[in-house]
């Protein structure tokens, strides 16, 4: 399939056709409107557009993507490799290859699978979607893990709750040695890559290729305008702008990546059909990614399933946390033992995959009343975000209650049902991901262990507590019937609740820090402070893996702004 696919229907009526045109219509009027807010904003204040003046080019005349040596060779269009390849691909002298396991859909053509704010996890579709699972512990069932696969990644799939990490965290990384990663030093970057309509302007950027939307009370559904509420009767802060350092301790509706309904991924915000005329940039897509290829310690290319190579003079692995560390013990980078027992040849002695982080998630679900039909769009808009008692400080926001519309209605007697989300941000569980087997189809082995920490479940039975309180405070209260999960047989006893929590956690899809950044002398660091892998030549990792810590907020919008950040260190070396 080409890079400018759509979806394939044999022999397509005049109804196929309209459907598609009627969605590629609707995303290029959401695109363009996101556009003229980004040329209003540069205006207003006195910005010039950074993008580059490209002239149409024939995709006749593009390289090759089997038997070149590219200058870059970027392995998965997500989050993070969308940003490298639009950013990279800037300097027209040098070339570059973007490789992605899924299809590659033109910007204006996502099909609603992918487009629709209101569907998160495509659907749970294997062509867009890897349906992994992670082994439960004291779960019943494995526990469903949605990553994106497609040009756009994740952020083609998730909630595009568009939060950034606290001065905190970037506290947290600079204590262990790490240099250029304090708040000061990530604030450009977060504004060079944000269209954001509100807020400070020392803060938001308003000319960049991410849009980012506040919502308002009067967007947001009852049951989130209700939660918040209820949240502010209860003393909680009233926030107008979580990602503001200053005042993001409390309840209001979110910020959000979507425009006019449309989730905006990566794949459409910085690979726009422009960048992606450009000559010097190929997308090869539908290419699942084997392994890499080294002579001594210098990587030499990237293996296809298919038995075909690609080559780069710098390796970037944006895969993911899963799709990156599977890669990497493919390759022969990992620890020793696990890859001994494969039967693969060492490469590097790496803690790659010991020491996976994700938040926490738990859904108590409700019936609402039956009036409430009909308005449940958008289906994640609000939020609570604070600290627990366990906290260190007020700075430390370790819990969240989000309420979302994502429920069967048929769960409940009311035909209306709703959850509040329950949501561990401070977490010190550590998982594993490990490989299955050598064969690149082989999904990998997954295992959190969430809540296995007893700081983590006191904090989490904490936050169950709140939500609990949430739902009996006016005005919330009067929109609920019941609740329906875990129900009135969990009791509020720290036995009862930490027992239903650990047989219902499952994840908030934000796992990381498989392959961490640290200094070389850290046990647990597999990269540097710039991506570079610690002991290997021409490779580095760009994605949510390299997190020497998990974030106390959604990982999308922290990824595009370390892939900008890193690409931008990348220019300046070459430079």
């Amino acid at each position: 399939m080409s890079d400018n696919q759509e979806l394939h229907v044999d022999n397509p009526s005049a109804a196929d056709i309209n459907v598609r045109e009627d969605r590629r219509d609707f995303i290029k009027r959401s695109m363009v409107v996101m556009a003229a807010g980004a040329v209003a904003a540069a205006g207003a204040t006195g910005q010039a557009s950074a993008s580059p003046a490209v002239a149409p080019v024939s995709r006749l005349k593009r390289k090759e993507a089997i038997g070149n040596t590219f200058d870059y060779l970027i392995l998965g269009g997500g989050s993070a490799g969308a940003v490298l390849a639009a950013r990279l691909s800037e300097d027209g002298k040098k070339s570059v290859l973007l490789v992605e396991a899924g299809p590659s859909f033109d910007p204006e053509q996502y099909p609603e699978e992918l487009y629709s704010s209101n569907i998160i996890a495509a659907n749970a579709d294997p062509r867009y979607e890897w349906g992994y699972y992670a082994l439960p512990d004291k779960q019943e069932q494995p526990v469903y893990t949605p990553r994106g696969k497609v040009i756009g990644g994740s952020s083609a799939i998730n909630g595009a709750v568009a939060c950034r990490a606290l001065p905190y965290d970037f506290e947290r990384i600079t204590a262990k040695g790490l240099k250029g990663w304090s708040y000061e030093e990530v604030l450009p970057y977060f504004r060079k890559m944000e269209t954001y309509h509100t807020g400070r302007d020392e803060i938001h950027g308003r000319n960049g290729p991410f849009p980012i939307h506040q919502l308002t009370m009067d967007y947001i559904t009852p049951v989130q305008k209700a939660m918040v509420e209820s949240s502010w009767k209860l003393g909680y802060a009233k926030v107008s702008d979580f990602n503001d350092p200053t005042a993001n301790n409390g309840a209001g509706p979110n910020p959000m990546n979507i425009v006019n309904g449309v989730r905006v991924n990566t794949g459409m915000a910085y690979l726009s059909r422009e960048v992606r005329e450009r000559s010097n940039l190929t997308i090869l897509s539908d290419a699942l990614i084997d392994k890499l290829r080294f002579q001594g310690n210098r990587v030499q290319a990237a293996l296809l399933a298919d038995g075909r190579e690609v080559f780069g003079k710098q390796v970037i692995l944006s895969a993911g946390s899963y799709g990156t560390t599977a890669i990497l013990l493919r390759s022969g980078v990992g620890p020793k033992a696990d890859l001994a027992a494969m039967n693969i040849p060492l490469v590097k002695d790496a803690p790659v995959g010991t020491q996976l982080l994700d938040h926490a998630f738990y859904w108590m679900n409700f019936a609402a009343r039956p009036e409430l039909k009909g308005k449940e769009h958008p289906v994640v808009g609000a939020q609570v975000w604070t600290h627990s008692s366990f906290a260190s400080s007020a700075r430390e926001l370790d819990i969240a209650v989000s309420p979302s519309h994502l429920l069967d209605p048929a769960i409940s007697k009311t035909g209306v049902a709703f959850s509040l989300g329950l949501e561990l941000m401070k977490v010190k569980s550590t998982g594993t991901v490990k490989l299955k087997s050598r064969d690149p189809k082989e999904a990998p082995v997954i295992q959190f262990n969430h809540l296995s920490d007893k700081d983590d479940m006191r904090r989490m039975v904490e936050c169950f507590r709140l939500a609990r309180k949430l739902a009996r405070t006016e005005p919330l209260k009067s929109l609920i019937v019941e609740e329906i999960y875990p129900g009135p047989s969990v009791g509020d006893s720290d036995a009862q609740i930490s027992e239903a929590l650990a047989k219902g956690v499952g994840t908030l899809q934000h796992p990381c820090a498989t392959a961490r950044m640290g200094l070389a002398s850290d046990p647990l660091a597999v990269v540097d402070g710039e991506g570079r892998v610690h002991g290997l030549q021409g490779l580095r990792i760009v994605d949510a893996s390299i997190f020497p810590e998990i974030p106390l907020i959604n990982l999308n919008p922290n990824v595009i702004m370390m892939a900008e950040k890193i690409a931008d260190r990348i220019r300046g070396e070459e430079a």
